[in-house]
């Protein structure tokens, strides 16, 4: 007799985990910078200080936390919505333990001082190749577990979990294009960038701004599409709508790049092309929140008491706003503006504290007791008092930042009846401290809120048992 196929929850276990550890990397890192810039003496040691520290904080939130709760998420409804273990087991564990790799070397280059700078850099060629090797492996993995499914028809979380891996892997391609040093005939781990000047920038920002487009959105829009029907029991509100928003979301992002570099050297016409891209870029994405949003229909009652759900909807609130916001802010005369500012800073938190944080940790909640073999979390209590952590931290945090990156931009602008500059630059800064400290205050809070989640996920795991062995469900055929 040939024994029941089990779905592959280890590799998921090990990636839900981390992306909770490296959350608290992460944001503990954002609080030290945070608090550096309202107390510079905090810069007291090279490899610590702010130039250093920062691209590790984007970094280790980005990849190393929800890069993590993509590769849990997406290895877990795969696998769920095709009825079939993951293809590749042992490439899956790879990608676990290669992505560790990876982010345990920028962790260590970057504070260490050998940055990503384009135009030359130590040590970046290397890594790069690595994360290319991990990434293809993942793909390999989703993909072939997709081309083996036991269901005719591709749930709409693969298509953006699917579309997130294939443009990521183009944009990390193209992006990191590099020409590797040979000195004394020997290859060396230095490298020039492969692209100069305006075509640098251009590269730079496509990639930029296609990393939120699909890492940051794409990605946590296949979460949004698995999680929020299963936590709240009731189908998504329109799956016509998913599959338009999904076509529109991904044709539109990539032209949107170009509206990071308004008033600059890039050709006039190209800066005008992204600004127009990404105001038609609000009517998929609203879509996408409405579908979400739509889908509690008949269930709001059950928001009362789960907080796991409150983090979903909350996070759903979150993508509207920023979806709003960025198309904003891509106008020409309000980038005038805001350009430079605190207010991209705040638009940036409100997508990665509201959005990408708060759907991660409502899915992390929802996979944690059935990875370990429990019908809930260790305590619901805390996951609420988590829920309110998160949800004033992100508005202390968006707030300030909001009113010092107008006030910055006002100051900036300002000018007297002769046409001097009202205020030096240093005034800016000065007048700006207030709004910085309740920054630290707001990200102090969502810290917090990580650290109670991870207490609660080691208590949900000690007292549990490790499921290895769900039995794969037969798909249900239409009669």
């Amino acid at each position: 007799m040939q024994s029941q196929a089990t779905y592959n929850y280890k590799v998921v276990r090990q990636f839900a985990v981390m992306t909770v550890i490296w959350g608290i990397v992460g944001m503990l890192v954002g609080v030290i910078i945070a608090a550096q810039l309202v107390w510079p003496e905090l810069n007291y040691v090279e490899w610590l200080s702010f130039g250093r520290l920062r691209p590790l904080h984007t970094n280790a939130v980005i990849f190393a936390f929800g890069g993590c709760a993509l590769f849990a998420t997406s290895y877990y409804s795969v696998q769920r919505t095709n009825h079939t273990p993951l293809f590749a087991p042992g490439l899956a564990a790879f990608t676990f333990w290669g992505w560790q790799l990876v982010i345990l070397l920028a962790a260590l280059s970057l504070p260490l001082g050998f940055t990503q700078g384009k135009e030359y850099a130590e040590l970046e060629w290397p890594i790069d190749i690595l994360i290319t090797v991990v990434w293809v492996s993942y793909a390999v993995v989703f993909f072939g577990t997709l081309m083996k499914r036991k269901t005719p028809h591709i749930y709409v979380s693969n298509w953006f979990f699917g579309g997130f891996i294939l443009t990521v892997a183009l944009l990390h391609l193209v992006n990191s294009a590099a020409i590797p040093v040979f000195a004394s005939g020997m290859l060396t781990p230095k490298s020039y960038s492969a692209y100069a000047g305006v075509q640098d920038a251009m590269v730079q920002w496509w990639y930029g701004h296609n990393a939120v487009g699909f890492f940051l959105t794409a990605g946590f829009l296949g979460m949004m599409y698995y999680f929020v029907p299963k936590q709240a029991g009731r189908p998504v509100y329109s799956y016509r709508l998913s599959v338009v928003h999904f076509w529109a979301l991904i044709f539109t992002y990539m032209w949107a790049g170009p509206h990071h570099l308004h008033y600059t050297a890039l050709p006039d016409w190209t800066q005008s092309l992204g600004m127009i891209f990404s105001l038609i870029l609000l009517a998929p994405s609203w879509g996408g929140m409405i579908n979400g949003v739509m889908t509690m229909s008949g269930a709001w009652h059950k928001l009362r008491d789960d907080p796991i759900l409150k983090f979903m909807i909350t996070s759903l609130s979150f993508y509207g706003m920023s979806t709003f916001e960025g198309p904003m802010m891509a106008i020409k005369t309000v980038n005038a503006l805001s350009h430079y500012t605190d207010w991209t800073v705040g638009h940036v938190h409100s997508g990665a504290l509201g959005w990408v944080a708060m759907i991660s940790i409502g899915s992390i909640y929802y996979l944690v007791p059935r990875l370990f073999g429990k019908t809930e979390m260790h305590s619901t209590k805390l996951i609420n008092v988590h829920f309110w952590l998160a949800t004033l931290g992100t508005v202390l945090y968006i707030a300030a930042l909001w009113i010092s990156g107008v006030m910055q931009g006002l100051m900036w602008r300002a000018t007297n009846v002769d046409g001097t500059l009202t205020y030096s630059f240093v005034e800016s800064v000065k007048s700006s401290y207030p709004f910085w400290t309740i920054r630290v205050v707001g990200g102090v809070l969502f810290l917090t809120g990580m650290l109670i989640m991870a207490y609660n996920m080691f208590m949900t795991m000690a007292g549990g048992r490790v499921v290895n062995d769900a039995p794969v469900l037969q798909p249900a055929h239409a009669h």
